[in-house]
């Protein structure tokens, strides 16, 4: 079969160019052509190495399901054996799903799928592992470190994906009910590094990762493998490649971590199985990625000393509430502009906070320099933490501590009001677990039913709060 043409399309105007050039010849606009497949090029793709989507009669298409007709349990969720990535994908894996995880290099990708990929196996699952950065005593060395069985596990030095794809499919297990209930799943580690013979450009283009990820992908919904794809990102933390590529995968995760941490916490910003913005923690030990299910206890200092500036807050990330600690520096400054720095949260929301303290609160802070830290690496997106940085800044001003028991949440509004907040109550029972006894929270989150070994103080707004405290 002969080579599929490529040709090079302009992003800006379309216009369609037999070789690449820095200018495009129709509208002049520079490095926007972009390389792709000729005629005949997805379609020879979509056929080769695979025989996934042929009908009877021989033709690829496909069929017009009634919706009741459709079998939700045909697909469950086959649990990796790793409890906080299983949170953070909504379950487990399913199969034919596509996962693409991302996060500055060393900070433990391939760990972390090594670790899946062997628990997947030890609970009778299949799985492939390739790695096209690394040799395979690179990997079996570190699955030896890891103390991971090299029993089942099969290893894959590849770039070429056409020859990916044909070496998946000979290890795909026989078509028998005991076996295709157990998962199927295909590492790559990692997309940059991939290529398809279609495209004559250098792997790691705008092309190569779209096409070759195209076609990793096609495979995995045609035969129900999971599909876990290392991506690379760059230096403004965004995965590196098309953009396309996020719009092609089923889960996007973000591996992250705080310089000089052990702690890596895992996020989802899409998932089509589970909850969005979902969170997972990890702890680097020298086994390997051990999960942390009590990661409120590692996020809060709870010394006993009562310290001015520092107040505890819960926040929810997913379906988990989180008890963080905020602190806060207010000191005189000796600038024409006084500095707003925010680590954790949103300095633009600090500044609208402080303002909102000075007309509703008569405290006013316009010659002051103000600071604040989510402690422990954590970045705050929900607005419950609005209550808390504000008492946190007014104590570190005053020179007054909270007591060491007291939790404190809510939203605040432009008017003053104190604004409830979702799921107040699992908020309200996460603190009392952790051994608080007092409650600032917004009136409408006071549950009906009084909480054993909490005090709950309600309030409505910003000047009652600063009273009650």
């Amino acid at each position: 079969m002969s080579k599929a043409r490529a040709r090079h399309q302009c992003q800006e105007c379309g216009h369609v160019a037999s070789r690449w050039s820095g200018q495009c010849p129709e509208c002049g606009a520079w490095n926007s052509l972009v390389e792709q497949i000729g005629g005949g090029g997805r379609a020879a793709s979509a056929r080769g190495g695979y025989a996934g989507g042929v009908t009877a009669g021989g033709v690829t298409g496909s069929v017009v399901v009634a919706a009741e007709n459709v079998d939700l349990a045909a697909e469950p969720a086959q649990a990796t054996g790793l409890a906080e990535l299983d949170r953070v994908l909504g379950g487990g894996l399913v199969p034919g799903a596509v996962v693409l995880l991302g996060g500055d290099p060393g900070i433990g990708k391939s760990t972390l799928l090594l670790q899946a990929l062997a628990q997947v196996i030890a609970r009778g699952g299949s799985g492939l592992y390739v790695t096209g950065e690394e040799s395979l005593g690179q990997v079996v060395s570190r699955a030896d470190r890891l103390g991971l069985a090299r029993g089942g596990l099969r290893l894959l030095a590849e770039t070429q994906v056409e020859a990916i794809v044909a070496h998946a499919a000979r290890e795909q297990p026989k078509a028998q009910a005991e076996v295709v209930a157990k998962a199927k799943v295909l590492v790559i580690d990692s997309v940059q590094t991939m290529h398809t013979e279609l495209l004559g450009s250098a792997p790691g283009g705008v092309a190569q990762v779209r096409e070759s990820a195209a076609q990793l992908v096609r495979f995995a919904k045609a035969t129900g493998t999971s599909l876990l794809l290392v991506g690379h990102v760059t230096k403004e933390g965004a995965l590196a490649g098309p953009r396309v590529l996020e719009h092609m995968v089923d889960t996007v995760l973000y591996f992250e971590s705080e310089n000089s941490s052990r702690f890596r916490l895992i996020r989802a910003v899409k998932n089509r199985f589970g909850a969005a913005n979902e969170m997972g923690i990890f702890a680097m030990t020298e086994r390997g990625l051990r999960g942390v299910g009590n990661p409120s206890a590692i996020f809060l200092s709870r010394s006993g000393v009562n310290s001015p500036g520092s107040v505890v807050t819960v926040t929810r990330e997913g379906t988990r509430p989180l008890m963080l600690e905020v602190q806060a520096l207010v000191d005189q400054s000796n600038l024409g502009n006084p500095r707003r720095l925010a680590v954790g949260t949103d300095q633009n929301r600090l500044a609208m906070l402080l303002a909102v303290l000075h007309r509703h609160g008569g405290i006013t802070a316009h010659d002051q320099d103000v600071f604040v830290n989510v402690v422990g690496g954590v970045r705050v997106s929900e607005t419950a933490a609005d209550l808390a940085i504000v008492v946190a800044a007014v104590s570190s001003l005053r020179d007054r501590a909270l007591t060491s028991a007291t939790v404190v949440f809510g939203e605040l509004g432009l008017a003053g009001e104190v604004r409830p907040v979702p799921s107040g109550e699992e908020r309200l029972r996460e603190a009392v677990k952790h051994g608080f006894d007092t409650a600032i929270a917004p009136r409408a989150n006071v549950p009906k039913r009084p909480i054993a070994g909490l005090r709950i103080v309600p309030v409505d707004t910003l000047a009652e709060a600063l009273e009650q405290l």
